[in-house]
Parts: structure tokens; C-alpha cells; sequence
């Protein structure tokens, strides 16, 4: 059977992770990251150009997730199926962090009568570990692995805070900001600015740059040995409290919830 041909960049990452490299399994996982929101069912022709693998690699790779149960198909359009969560179940279960955070969000979120995160950096995204919200709040969207850009978001900038120079440098240098609300920031030395600020203040205040009408506030989350490991944040609507209201009242709250977090993390 002939090799797939690669693109260079795939033949970089190939070449840099060695010969215990199992491109079959890169190739699955690539193929299961293509499905979101906005793309909930597909054909093997529009998977194979989202993930730009030849078709009879995709259509084996698809076979596959089927036989398994993580996909199905009506021999036209492929869907993934509940199993999948069976992946992110395998993370939540085995991280001992996410079974302390979580109830910590919830008790925060009841509280406040706020929505309540914890997140982590994945590539140029944050994604959710952590989620609660009040009942009175229709929230269909930001969930346990909800993902938004890390640099419109308080809950990104305070983890890119802790990168160290050439590493926010590098994030920077690749990174193509995109206007997500009208007050998104995309010019990279505002980026800069806005990142270093909340390294040196020790917390982020994003308003209305990921969501129109929702703002939050995130503190990092560190362990023992001072080391950033998550982000912690209130996100409210607008209408609801100022900048500054939300400043006095959930930043301290924030603080607290991580000092007292810290001293359980190793």
C-alpha cells in the first residue's frame, strides 16, 4: 500500500516525535477534530479537504471510528456519536485537579449567581476543565471542553501571562487574530500589552471580546511549587455589573477561591 505524502508541516511533526510516531492514530484523532458546532455531520469528501488526506485514507479511518461506535453514518454524512465522550471522560477521570475543581466552581457559581470556569491552554485555544453556572442562565454552549481563543478571553491572556518571553513570542508569531465581537483586540502589540498587564496585576479582565454583552475575570491557578497550571474565572452579562463592580466584588473572591485551591494541588 503506498504512504500517504505528506505536507511539510505534517513531515516536521513526523520527524521530530521519531519512529514511535503512529501516523494512523494522528490521522483518527485529526479527523475527529474537524466536527464542531458548525459542523456537526459531513461527507468523507468534505472531510477529506478539512484534514487534506486523500479520500480512501479518510474513508478507512472513518470505517473505523464506525466499527467502534464513535461515529456513525447514514452512508452519506458522518456524525459522531456519545462514545466520543467516552475520550474526554478518560481525561476528567484520570486528572485529580478537574475532581477538585469542580465542585470548587460550582460552589463559587452558587454564590455569586455567576458563571464559574477553570480552563487550561491547548494550543491557541483555552479549554474548559471546569464549568458551572446558575439555573437562571440558559447556557448551551460553554460546557467541560468548550473552547474559545486564548487571546480574546481573560482565562487565555492570564495563562499566556505565565509562558515565559520566547514562548508568548513564538504564540504571538503564529498567532492570526480575528475580530470575534466589534471590541476584540487583534493587533498583536495591544496583545502584548494586554498580556504583560495581567502578568504584572496577576489577573485579566476581558469586556465583550469573545461574546457580545458577556464579561469576565480570571485569576491563574497555581500549585504548590508556584507553577501555573489553570485559569479561574467569573463571566457575567454586561448589563448586569460594570468593569468595575465586577473588579471589587469577584476579584477577591477569585483570589481566595485560588490561595485555597493551591494548598490541595502538588
Amino acid at each position: 500500500m503506498p504512504r500517504v505524502k505528506r505536507t511539510p508541516a505534517k513531515q516536521r511533526l513526523a520527524d521530530d516525535a521519531g519512529p514511535e510516531f503512529l501516523e494512523a492514530l494522528a490521522r483518527g484523532l485529526r479527523i475527529v477534530q474537524v466536527f464542531n458546532s458548525d459542523r456537526r455531520q459531513l461527507t468523507l469528501s468534505d472531510i477529506a479537504r478539512l484534514v487534506d488526506l486523500p479520500r480512501a485514507s479518510v474513508r478507512r479511518t472513518l470505517a473505523t471510528l464506525v466499527h467502534l461506535g464513535y461515529a456513525e453514518t447514514d452512508e452519506r454524512l458522518f456524525r459522531l456519536t456519545p462514545r466520543i465522550l467516552n475520550l474526554a471522560s478518560a481525561y476528567l477521570e484520570s486528572n485529580a485537579i478537574s475532581g477538585i475543581l469542580q465542585p470548587a466552581v460550582e460552589r463559587v457559581s452558587q454564590q455569586t449567581s455567576e458563571a464559574c470556569s477553570a480552563a487550561v491552554l491547548d494550543g491557541e485555544d483555552v479549554v474548559m476543565i471546569a464549568h458551572a453556572a446558575p439555573k437562571r442562565m440558559i447556557d448551551v454552549s460553554a460546557q467541560i471542553g468548550f473552547r474559545l481563543p486564548a487571546f480574546a478571553t481573560s482565562l487565555g491572556r492570564v495563562l499566556l501571562a505565565a509562558l515565559d518571553e520566547p514562548s508568548l513570542d513564538a504564540f504571538l508569531a503564529r498567532l492570526e487574530p480575528r475580530k470575534l465581537t466589534p471590541a476584540t483586540v487583534t493587533d498583536k502589540r495591544a496583545l502584548r500589552r494586554a498580556i504583560v498587564k495581567a502578568r504584572a496585576d496577576g489577573f485579566s479582565f476581558a469586556d465583550q471580546e469573545a461574546e457580545v454583552g458577556f464579561r469576565s475575570i480570571s485569576v491563574p491557578l497555581r500549585r504548590r511549587d508556584g507553577k501555573v497550571i489553570a485559569s479561574l474565572n467569573i463571566g457575567a452579562h454586561s448589563e448586569r455589573w460594570t468593569a468595575r463592580t465586577m473588579q471589587a466584588k469577584f476579584l477577591p473572591r477569585l483570589r481566595d477561591l485560588a490561595d485555597g485551591l493551591q494548598r490541595q494541588l502538588v
